[in-house]
């Protein structure tokens, strides 16, 4: 699918649940969110058609999110059901790696190619903090499973926040010594609660530069720059929403649990799918590739991203 600007759209990022057993202080209320009447939300056959649809529109790679999507009931069924489609490359999964120590071997056997792992800090109290009752220590045994089952390369999502985890860059940094994974900072976004975050925690993924000065330049993966120390078994990418552009590479759309493709995270567009089969599926998805910005709007503290919805709704 190419849109109107030229890119070639060959990624869907899938999201089967606005809900999660985590409540991130920039992501979601510490009461969590309602839950939807069931008909709101897609159901396993209509997310297997959305993407099928997309498949057969260009789509190679679809990447499954949430909310967090391993708290969806029968989440490795509709990955082995998603993983069958003809023509799809790479079946992808990010999760916060509560529950991944139990299912990273059954998400494989059902086809899942790798995982990413929502990770911000290294320090059991921060991390409760952050997360108001996570467990650090099942998400480090869920990376440790994730590994033993292949789903590599696993990688690490860390939002960088000013404040709270810049302290802890040198040591995300040295995951990567021993380990072949890649730990991918990146910048916190105005988007939902995090909106109302100080000027101070949004900062520039140029401060891991700064405090890692033996990280040498390794190329780059999608949206992230990437970067290595030497000698290192893994790398570190920088994925920078806010200090620099990287719209005019973008290769993705959304769709949201409840049905909506957003042809951008920053816009406020939203196509409604649910319910549409067949053809008319396939046309309004490309309807929604065709309302595809050139770019976001710039983004910067105090300015909520117009994208309207927390990042469990949209799928992270």
């Amino acid at each position: 699918m190419i849109d109107s600007f030229g890119r070639n759209i060959t990624y869907l990022r899938l999201s089967v649940t606005d809900l999660c057993d985590l409540r991130c202080r920039y992501c979601m209320p510490k009461e969590g969110v309602p839950k939807k009447p069931h008909g709101e939300i897609l159901t396993f056959e209509e997310l297997v058609e959305i993407t099928e649809a997309a498949v057969e529109l260009g789509v190679t790679k679809v990447r499954i999110t949430g909310g967090e999507p391993l708290v969806r009931r029968g989440i490795v069924d509709l990955c082995a059901r998603i993983r069958q489609i003809p023509g799809l490359r790479e079946l992808a999964l990010t999760t916060n790696g509560m529950m991944l120590g139990s299912l990273a071997k059954p998400l494989k056997d059902a086809g899942v190619d790798r995982v990413n792992i929502s990770l911000d800090t290294l320090d059991p109290d921060k991390f409760r903090q952050m997360t108001r009752f996570g467990d650090l220590r099942r998400v480090l045994e869920g990376l440790r499973a994730a590994m033993e089952a292949g789903l590599a390369p696993v990688k690490i999502n860390t939002v960088l926040i000013g404040g709270f985890n810049d302290d802890e860059i040198a040591s995300f940094v040295e995951m990567t010594r021993e380990n072949a994974i890649q730990v991918r900072f990146i910048e916190l976004m105005p988007v939902g609660p995090a909106a109302a975050f100080p000027a101070e925690s949004f900062i520039s993924c140029d401060e891991v530069l700064k405090k890692v000065s033996r990280l040498r330049p390794a190329g780059t993966s999608g949206v992230s720059r990437v970067y290595r120390l030497p000698g290192a078994a893994g790398t570190v990418g920088l994925i920078t929403p806010v200090s620099h552009e990287f719209c005019s590479g973008c290769d993705r759309v959304r769709v949201t649990s409840d049905g909506k493709l957003k042809p951008c995270l920053h816009s406020g567009e939203e196509i409604p799918l649910k319910g549409l089969h067949g053809a008319e599926l396939k046309e309004m998805i490309s309807y929604g590739i065709g309302k595809k910005p050139a770019s976001h709007d710039i983004l910067s503290p105090g300015v909520r991203s117009a994208g309207d919805r927390t990042m469990n709704a949209i799928g992270g």
